[in-house]
């Protein structure tokens, strides 16, 4: 935040704007200079020379290269191009495993200024506590983060318990703090197109609140998607085609194009093509971006970068990346290099690689090349530890129990867009032996609402396991999940995760092989993106050795969504197998014991 007043009415300061007016017109120097350069002008999507002065925050003045040369400070431009600073428009700070200032450090020198940040995965498992801390958290960073209520706590009611409820009155006292932006993405979508009371009077709340409603529309079309929108929810990140793209577009959805899923991102580069022009609507976001990946490839910048390999103009993605997003999160102070703007400036290499040379923010020499420039303090995580709340397990808690000598069991099928399937299974011992070509599932509750045992599934699609992986960063309600080709692994993965107040494990032979510990809120590392990024590796690697994956539905990313018991087909939950379209929820997979 700039000055004392809260953004942007800090820029409606009286003294900032006569000081800036005199500077444009050449009666006092600027503080700041920025020359040599080619400036990216969003309006037009052209590139032109042109030197730029600021006054504190506020970008004061664009002149031809060379016109000016008073100023207190002047920053060498040149070969470089000159953009907006690039915003963010749907992120979890969680899904990166690090604090919100760690995160802050990874990505400010990388260009990005803006993020808003739906702290979902805080408040799912810390219930409010989460959101203010996650509040607190980001006060006074350098990093513009915007934080949202989170809309779904949990994400599907009466088919999973999380750590908090919810419901419209917390909802609209989230929504009245003046930090929180919006409403964050409303992944309840059959509630909401059926009129759920509950779903309906939280968007209502949303409503009220004159801020922003996103959404969450997977696979929505024709009526569906009609009813969504009519209801009051604005953008949708979880495209799954061109043509869904299109068909969203002309819907007047705000989109919000992810780069968590990078092979669908030529097919959204084809289909604007097709188009021939970018459309005010379209905004770029991270959605989730894994500690190792935002260590090497960065954040938004990495998403720009991909587009353009892909084949989209570079003036389309800047202009997604900036402009758009400027006139989504209604800032008209960002998105712009121009007079009366908030000067969030980078300086990119190139319109490929989009290397940040310089980035200023509010005004601030904030980063130089890679190189972080302010101090920034951390928040103190002690509200958010301790969330483990249960304890040692067996491998007979990873077993099904069943009666007679065969069963009848439900399997969960295919690893994305899951469907309900079936399969005869011996019982030995009072224990059903997991069918044929079939993988292992558990979720234990453990937050301490509800008993801990492990509600267990049969997966199927999901290859030979030769090990097992345990976790409590598990969408959207983060109990501890373990998957597994045996009991005992999972155990040995499941005690390690415990013992470390949270994280990640992998096992095999009996033996945990890699660990992960996230002890804030079960889901982040108090340690920097470095050692968060290396750990994860290391991790991931292991889980390569142990889970035969076969992009682009069965890979290690997989394993986080397994349980979003909010989209339609079976989930695993900890109260059962769950299907977010119908309803169901089974306790146990076994249907019917057979003699």
């Amino acid at each position: 935040m700039s000055g004392a007043m809260r953004e942007p009415l800090d820029l409606a300061d009286p003294a900032l704007r006569r000081r800036a007016v005199a500077a444009a017109r050449g009666d006092a120097p600027f503080d700041l200079l920025i020359a040599g350069g080619t400036v990216f002008h969003g309006a037009t999507a052209e590139f032109l020379p042109a030197d730029i002065g600021l006054v504190g925050p506020l970008i004061a003045s664009l002149h031809a290269p060379g016109a000016r040369s008073d100023a207190a400070e002047t920053i060498d431009a040149s070969g470089a191009f000159v953009a907006p600073g690039l915003i963010d428009t749907h992120m979890h700070v969680e899904s990166s495993m690090v604090t919100p200032a760690h995160y802050a450090r990874a990505v400010l020198p990388r260009g990005v200024t803006t993020t808003i940040w739906d702290p979902h995965e805080f408040g799912n498992v810390a219930g409010v506590a989460g959101v203010r801390w996650s509040v607190e958290a980001v006060r006074g960073l350098p990093l513009r983060i915007v934080p949202l209520a989170p809309s779904c706590v949990p994400s599907a009611p009466g088919l999973e318990l999380a750590g908090a409820d919810f419901g419209p009155e917390t909802i609209a006292e989230l929504l009245s703090w003046p930090e929180i932006g919006g409403l964050a993405e409303m992944m309840a979508m059959r509630e909401v197109i059926s009129g759920d009371p509950r779903m309906g009077a939280i968007v209502e709340a949303a409503l009220a609140s004159g801020k922003l409603v996103c959404g969450h529309a997977r696979s929505l079309a024709g009526a569906e998607l009609q009813a969504f929108m009519a209801a009051g929810i604005s953008s949708d990140h979880e495209l799954v085609s061109g043509d869904d793209l299109l068909a969203k577009l002309r819907a007047g959805i705000a989109i919000e194009l992810r780069g968590s899923h990078d092979h669908l991102l030529p097919d959204f580069v084809a289909a604007l093509d097709r188009l021939g022009h970018l459309p005010q609507s379209v905004t770029l976001c991270t959605d989730d971006v894994f500690p190792d990946d935002l260590a090497s490839a960065g954040g938004l910048d990495d998403v720009v970068r991909r587009l353009v390999r892909y084949g989209m103009k570079p003036e389309w993605a800047l202009q997604a990346a900036s402009l758009n997003g400027a006139r989504r999160l209604g800032r008209p102070d960002l998105g712009l290099v121009a007079a009366g703007c908030r000067a969030d400036l980078v300086l990119f290499e190139d319109l490929s690689g989009f290397a940040a040379r310089e980035v200023i923010v509010g005004g601030r020499h904030a980063a130089s090349k890679g190189r972080l420039l302010l101090d920034i303090a951390e928040t103190d995580p002690a509200p958010l530890l301790g969330t483990m709340k249960l304890g040692a397990l067996e491998p007979d808690d990873f077993r099904v129990a069943a009666t007679g000598n065969r069963a009848r069991v439900a399997l969960i099928d295919q690893p994305r867009f899951t469907r309900w399937s079936e399969a005869e299974a011996e019982v030995r011992g009072g224990f059903v032996v997991p069918p044929e070509g079939t993988t292992l599932i558990a979720v234990a509750h453990r937050h301490g609402r509800a008993d801990s045992a492990p509600r267990v599934g049969f997966l199927h699609g999901w290859g030979e396991w030769r090990g097992a992986f345990a976790t409590t960063v598990s969408h959207d309600s983060h109990n501890l999940t373990v998957f597994g080709g045996n009991e005992a692994d999972m155990a040995a993965a499941a005690n390690a995760v415990i013992a470390a107040g949270g994280g990640m494990a992998v096992a095999s032979g009996g033996e945990v092989r890699a660990l992960l510990p996230l002890p804030i809120a079960g889901l982040v590392s108090a340690e920097g993106i470095a050692e968060v990024g290396a750990a994860f590796a290391a991790l991931r690697a292991e889980m390569d050795r142990i889970a035969p994956w076969r992009p682009p539905y069965l890979v290690f990313k997989a394993c986080f969504g397994a349980t979003l018991a909010c989209n339609a087909g079976p989930h695993q939950t900890d109260r059962g197998i769950a299907d977010g379209a119908t309803g169901r929820l089974l306790a146990s997979p076994v249907l019917e014991t057979l003699p």
